[in-house]
C-alpha cells in the first residue's frame, strides 16, 4: 500500500511539474528548459570526462594490440566468468571462446543455460567436454537473467565474478582489468566495463557506436568522478561476491537487474568503479523496432528503481545517492516538459491560447540552435580524443552521430512517456523474464 502511495506521488510530481511550470511561467520558459537542460548536462559530462581523463586515465599504460601486459592481480586469485545463456546457440561458441582466451590464466567459466528452447544446452555440453575450465549449469525452465546469475554466483569458486551476456566477446585482458580494482580497493563492490558496438551496418547501428563512445562513456566517467554510478553495464561488469551476498544478489522481479543491483550495492555503501580498458564487443539492435523495445526496457528499469527506493532514500546516510535521483527525476520531468511543449504548440495551431502559454515554434531560436550544434561538436570531438585509444577507425562511425541529438531526444521522450505510467500504476511482477531484441545484421565483426 505504501508503495502505491509513493508511486502516485512520484507520478503526480513528474506529470505535474511541467504543467505547473506552464501555468505559472510562459511557453518560452518551457522551451528554454527543453533546450537548455541538455546543454547543461552535456557541459557537466564534458567536465567530468575531462577530469577523469586528466586525473586518472591519461596515466594508464594501454595498447589495444596486446603489447602492454595485463595488470598483475595480487595473489593471482581465481576469477569466475559467469555467462547466462538463453537461446544463445548461435553465439555460445564465440562468446565462451573469447572468455577462455583471457591472457590472465587463473579463470573458470560458468555458463548457465536458462531453460533455452534451442540447441544452447547441447552446444554448451559439447564445449564443456573438451574444456576443463568450463562448467555448465542447466535450469529446467527459463527463470530470467537475475536467477541465472545468482545460480552461477553460488556455483562459482571465486570471490571475484565477471558477468557478461551470452552474445558478448570479451577482450583478452578485460577480466584482469575488471578484477584489479576489486583487489586493490576493499570497499569496491562492482566494476563496470566498456562495451563496444559490433553491429554497425545500418544508420541505427552507427548512431549507437557514436552514442556508446561519445555519450555513455562520458556519463560513466562523470558519475565516477562524483562518486556514484547510476548503473553498471549489464553486458560486462565484475562483482565482489561477498558484497552481493550482503545485498541478496540480483532481484528477480526487476526488469533491469543491472540498474537495481547497482543501487542496492551503493545503498549498502559499496563503491562502483568504471574501467574503460575492460573492453567487450557486443551486439545491439539495428532496427527501430528492436531499438524501441530495448530502450523502453531500460526506461522501465530506471522507473522501477525510482519507485523502489524513493520512499527510503531521503535519509542522511544515503545522501551520496541524491545526485543520481535528482538527475533521473529531472530527465523524466524534461521528457514530460518536451511533450507538454509539443502539445501546446499543436493546440495553438487549432485555437488561440493565452499569450503566456503560446509555443510559437518547436524549433530552437537561431542562436540556441547554433549553441546546441557547437556543444554537440565539442562533446563528440572530446569523446573522440578520449576513446580513440580503445578502438581504431572510430572517427568514421562518429560521423553518423550528427543524427544522435534528434534520435536521443525523441527516443528518451517517448520511452519515458510510456514507461513511467506503466511502472507507477502496475502491480509488481513475481519474476522478470525477457528475451533480447534483434541483434543487428549477422556476421558483422569488430
Amino acid at each position: 500500500m505504501i508503495d502505491r502511495i509513493y508511486a502516485l506521488l512520484i507520478l503526480l510530481l513528474v506529470l505535474g511539474a511541467p504543467v505547473g511550470v506552464a501555468l505559472s511561467l510562459t511557453g518560452d520558459v518551457l522551451l528554454d528548459f527543453v533546450f537548455f537542460y541538455p546543454l547543461f548536462m552535456s557541459a557537466l559530462w564534458m567536465a567530468g570526462g575531462t577530469y577523469f581523463w586528466l586525473h586518472w586515465e591519461r596515466h594508464w599504460p594501454w595498447s589495444n594490440s596486446g603489447e602492454v601486459p595485463p595488470p598483475e592481480l595480487a595473489g593471482e586469485p581465481l576469477v569466475s566468468i559467469l555467462i547466462p545463456c538463453f537461446n544463445e546457440g548461435e553465439h555460445a561458441i564465440d562468446t565462451i571462446g573469447a572468455a577462455l582466451a583471457q591472457r590472465y590464466s587463473a579463470i573458470e567459466v560458468i555458463a548457465i543455460n536458462d531453460g533455452s528452447s534451442d540447441n544452447t544446452g547441447a552446444v554448451l555440453d559439447q564445449l564443456a567436454a573438451t574444456e576443463p575450465r568450463l562448467r555448465v549449469l542447466h535450469l529446467a525452465q527459463n527463470q530470467g537473467k537475475a536467477v541465472a546469475l545468482r545460480m552461477g554466483a553460488l556455483a562459482a569458486r571465486s570471490e571475484y565474478l565477471v558477468c557478461i551476456d551470452g552474445d558478448a566477446l570479451l577482450d583478452q585482458d578485460a577480466a584482469a582489468y575488471l578484477v584489479a580494482p576489486l583487489i586493490d580497493n576493499p570497499r569496491v563492490g562492482a566494476v563496470t566495463g566498456n562495451p563496444r558496438i559490433r553491429t554497425r551496418s545500418t544508420l541505427v547501428g552507427r548512431i549507437q557506436v557514436g552514442e556508446f563512445s561519445s555519450i555513455i562513456g562520458l556519463i560513466k566517467r562523470t558519475q565516477r568522478v562524483y562518486g556514484r554510478v547510476f548503473t553498471v553495464s549489464g553486458v560486462i561488469a565484475a562483482f565482489r561476491r561477498s558484497a552481493l551476498d550482503r545485498i541478496g544478489y540480483w532481484s528477480e522481479d526487476m526488469i533491469t537487474e543491472d540498474i537495481d543491483v547497482s543501487w542496492k550495492l551503493q545503498l549498502d555503501h559499496w563503491s562502483i568503479f568504471y574501467e574503460p580498458r575492460a573492453l567487450c564487443w557486443i551486439l545491439m539492435p539495428e532496427t527501430l523496432r528492436g531499438l524501441w523495445k530495448q530502450r523502453l526496457r531500460w526506461a522501465q528499469g530506471g522507473a522501477e528503481v525510482l519507485l523502489k527506493n524513493v520512499g527510503s532514500i531521503w535519509v542522511w546516510r544515503y545522501r551520496y545517492m541524491w545526485p543520481l535521483l535528482i538527475e533521473f527525476s529531472l530527465s523524466a520531468i524534461w521528457a514530460f516538459t518536451f511533450a507538454l511543449s509539443m502539445l501546446l504548440f499543436a493546440i495553438g495551431l487549432l485555437v488561440e491560447l493565452p499569450a503566456e502559454l503560446q509555443v510559437a515554434s518547436m524549433l530552437p531560436p537561431a542562436f540556441t540552435g547554433l549553441v546546441l550544434a557547437c556543444v554537440c561538436l565539442l562533446q563528440f570531438s572530446l569523446s573522440l580524443l578520449i576513446e580513440r585509444r580503445y578502438e581504431q577507425g572510430l572517427a568514421r562511425s562518429l560521423f553518423w552521430i550528427i543524427w544522435y541529438p534528434l534520435a536521443f531526444w525523441m527516443l528518451t521522450l517517448f520511452t519515458t512517456l510510456v514507461s513511467f505510467p506503466k511502472v507507477m500504476l502496475r502491480r509488481r511482477q513475481q519474476r522478470a523474464r525477457w528475451t533480447s531484441p534483434d541483434r543487428g545484421i549477422k556476421g558483422v565483426n569488430p
